[in-house]
């Protein structure tokens, strides 16, 4: 099973969230572990190669953008509740900015 890296503060955000959703991403997660697919997901290419959203509809809509293309990991690129029908540009720039950073510091090590 992967370890699962959490970059920035998605971490503190998640544990912010409602009980419920807290429990639905950790569950997602978990599968993504396990090497299944979330409940609900879609690829976003935009942001970068193999990177995932995992959907979330409880109250509000939550997302976790995720890459678990590496063998190593399972990067946890942002988290965010989804309050329109468009992502928001600071968002998809937050993870675009962690995935850049990912992949600097992968090509880094030796």
């Amino acid at each position: 099973m992967k370890d699962l890296v959490w970059l920035g503060t998605t971490l503190d955000d998640i544990r912010n969230y409602p009980f419920d959703v807290k429990q639905d991403i950790g569950y997602n997660l978990d599968k993504v572990q396990r090497g299944l697919e979330p409940s609900d997901w879609k690829p976003v290419a935009t942001i970068g190669a193999g990177v995932k959203e995992i959907r979330i509809h409880c109250r509000n809509e939550y997302r976790v953008l995720y890459v678990a293309k590496f063998d190593e990991a399972i990067y946890i690129l942002n988290s965010f509740v989804k309050k329109t029908q468009q992502t928001p540009v600071k968002e998809i720039a937050l993870a675009k900015k962690r995935y850049a950073e990912l992949i600097a510091f992968r090509r880094a090590i030796p």
